[in-house]
Order: structure tokens, then C-alpha cells, then sequence
């Protein structure tokens, strides 16, 4: 689970709802510094558990470099409305629509990047298979090739076990047991705004994307194919996906490649002014 700081929006950020032909979806939305020249729009798909406050780091440092920057809770996930129980609404086909119809209401804003962390980077994979013409580049933030890691998909059974016939509260309470020791409290000293977050979400929602996580087919050699630039940045060290196989990837995708040192699987959170550097040289065509 990604641990965001806190839940309140960065000075200069607007909390919304964006219109789209698929429903409204919650945005954390950041502009450009005062008196510089938009060079781009970047929309950001958090993981699985997370939401839009997992990239509340990045905001302020891309806006010095010209970004916007709109993070967004997909369908389901935190302040975004979805289903508690049907879980056909979070087929991947159908969160990778909701991912179409945001660039659309983003359009004529500028070039638009697209970037996804972890189970965020496979629905953009998806959406882009579906139609790479809005978008300008695809980034993977820690988000490999395939389904995750044994070890991370025998996590995501005792989620799907533990939500049969548990509340999500009684859920949170689980998870907290199971913490190690350093990270009961988190980075802000208290897990008060993660235990919100962690409520807002739908059951159905975590359960059908936990499936996909753990069954997901490689479709990296789909992506190659498509005219798009790609980024594959993720921390120095990560459980979900191994940074060797990320390594892999990138070489098949013909991708940029960053390893943010001091990073793990939320080099967003881990090491917030390193990745946007990253990322910001990639958009503006740099070499890192």
C-alpha cells in the first residue's frame, strides 16, 4: 500500500470532479508555475489500493517544469463513485474506457502524457491499446510486463479471502496487525487519512482488480507496435515486479529507462523530487 504524507491537496492544486462521457471522476488538479509556458498535460493513474494522493509529491516540482498535472481516482477508488458489489464494472476494458474518456475531457489542454503506477501503469497499457491517438507518451511507473510476483499475489488472495467475510474496516484493522513494526504509523505519524482512504474504496473494485494483477498476460510486445514514446521508470529495489524484469521490459519496449535510486515499488512517494526530475527530462526529450 502506498502511503501519501497526507490527504489534503498541495498548495496550488484544485480538488474537483472531472466531467466525462463516462461519469465524473475525483482529480487533483495542479497548473503550471505563474508566468511559464504550459509544455504539456500529464495524467496520472495511482495503483492498486492507492489513489490520487499518491503523487501529491510530484505537483509542485513538475509545475517548475512546465507541467500540469491531474491525478485522478479511477472508477471505484476513494472519492470516485463505482459499484460496492458488481464487479464486471472494473473489467480492465472498461476502466481503460474511463482512461479514453478522461484524455478526452483533458483535450485541447496540450500535448497530453499519460502515465500509470502499477496496477495504474496496466490500465494505461490497456487504454492505449485501445487508442494511443490522445496521448503524446506512455510512462510505467513500476508496472512490469505481466501478472506481479508470487510473493505479492499470495498478498492479494488473503485480501480477496479476508473481504468474503470481512468488513473493510474489520479489513484495515487486519492489515494494520500485519504491518511491520516501523510502518504502523506511516510517514505522517498517524494512519488516521490512510484508514479514510482505505473505507472510500469499493470492495468489487479491489477485488476485480486484484484478479487482473494476478493474471495478467504480457502484452508488451502489443505495446512496442504502437508509435508512442515509452518510459519505464521504477525505485532500485521492488517486490511486485523485479527490477530486472522492469529492465527486460524496457529493452523490449524500446523505452527510456530511470532507476531512482533510494526508491521501491512508490518511487513517487519514496523519492518525489528525483522521479519528477525523471520524468520531466523524459517529457522535455532529455537525456537523464
Amino acid at each position: 500500500m502506498s502511503k501519501p504524507p497526507t490527504l489534503d491537496p498541495p498548495v496550488g492544486a484544485r480538488a474537483y470532479r472531472l466531467h466525462t462521457a463516462r461519469g465524473d471522476f475525483a482529480v487533483v488538479d495542479h497548473d503550471v508555475e505563474p508566468g511559464r509556458p504550459r509544455k504539456g498535460v500529464v495524467l496520472l493513474l495511482p495503483g492498486f489500493t492507492g489513489s490520487k494522493e499518491d503523487f501529491h509529491l510530484l505537483h509542485q516540482p513538475l509545475a517548475a517544469r512546465g507541467y500540469r498535472t491531474v491525478a485522478v481516482d479511477g472508477r471505484g477508488q476513494f472519492e470516485s463513485e463505482g459499484p460496492r458489489d458488481d464487479e464486471s464494472a472494473y473489467a480492465q476494458q472498461e476502466l481503460a474506457r474511463d482512461v479514453l474518456a478522461q484524455a478526452a475531457a483533458l483535450r485541447g489542454a496540450g500535448p497530453l502524457h499519460l502515465l500509470g503506477h502499477s496496477l495504474g501503469g496496466q490500465i494505461a497499457r490497456a487504454a492505449v491499446l485501445l487508442d494511443h491517438s490522445p496521448f503524446a507518451s506512455l510512462t510505467l511507473v513500476a508496472s512490469g510486463p505481466a501478472r506481479i510476483s508470487a510473493s505479492q499475489q499470495a498478498r492479494v488472495k488473503l485480501l480477496h479471502d479476508a473481504l468474503a467475510v470481512m468488513t473493510m474496516e474489520e479489513v484495515w484493522e487486519a492489515i494494520r496487525a500485519t504491518d511491520p513494526p516501523e510502518d504502523v504509523d506511516g510517514p505522517s505519524g498517524n494512519q488516521d487519512h490512510l484508514r479514510r482512504r482505505w473505507l472510500r474504496h469499493q470492495p468489487a473494485q479491489l477485488l476485480a482488480t486484484g484478479r487482473q494483477l494476478c493474471s495478467e498476460p504480457d502484452r508488451v510486445a502489443e505495446l512496442a507496435a504502437l508509435p508512442l514514446p515509452f518510459h519505464v521508470l521504477s525505485g532500485s529495489f521492488d517486490d511486485t515486479w523485479p527490477v530486472p524484469l522492469l529492465d527486460e521490459m524496457a529493452v523490449r519496449l524500446h523505452a527510456h529507462r530511470t532507476v531512482v535510486e533510494g526508491a521501491e515499488h512508490s518511487p513517487n512517494v519514496d523519492q518525489p523530487l528525483r522521479t519528477a526530475e525523471a520524468l520531466a527530462d523524459f517529457w522535455d526529450g532529455e537525456p537523464v
